[in-house]
């Protein structure tokens, strides 16, 4: 099992307010960059999408522990076993630190090819969750 984990980052909002955002899979679309991915489709517990030129991947709702921690697992469509935890920890009042630790179930020669490019894409959903609560 790879381990691949997300920049940690300070979100200017109480941990409950990040873990709402993140349990709706609709505001997953506003956290990914938009120049790489076409063919949203989501709901409530689950998103959908295609990475242009790559592959499409799906992800769902598999755990919550509200406020601190969300699991999601990807879908039949991904090319490879993928589990999406995110952690969100309280620092203060309307502060809290959030990470993504993913799990893939993917073999060495795949991990080579793969791991920069899934660690830049979920260093990007970190920053953007943190940019959404900065206004």
């Amino acid at each position: 099992m790879t381990k691949i984990e997300s920049q940690k980052v300070s979100v200017a909002a109480s941990a409950e307010e990040v873990f709402n955002y993140v349990n709706d899979a609709n505001n997953f679309e506003g956290l990914l960059p938009p120049d790489r991915i076409e063919n949203w489709r989501s709901d409530q517990d689950s998103f959908r999408f295609k990475i242009k030129n790559v592959t499409e991947i799906g992800f769902r709702k598999k755990q919550a522990d509200p406020p601190g921690y969300l699991q999601l697992e990807s879908d039949e469509s991904a090319p490879f076993a993928l589990t999406l935890n995110i952690y969100i920890k309280a620092i203060g009042d309307n502060q809290c630190e959030a990470q993504q630790i993913i799990e893939a179930d993917i073999n060495p020669f795949l991990k080579m090819m793969v791991e920069k490019p899934l660690t830049n894409l979920f260093d990007y959903i970190a920053k953007r969750l943190s940019e959404e609560f900065s206004n």
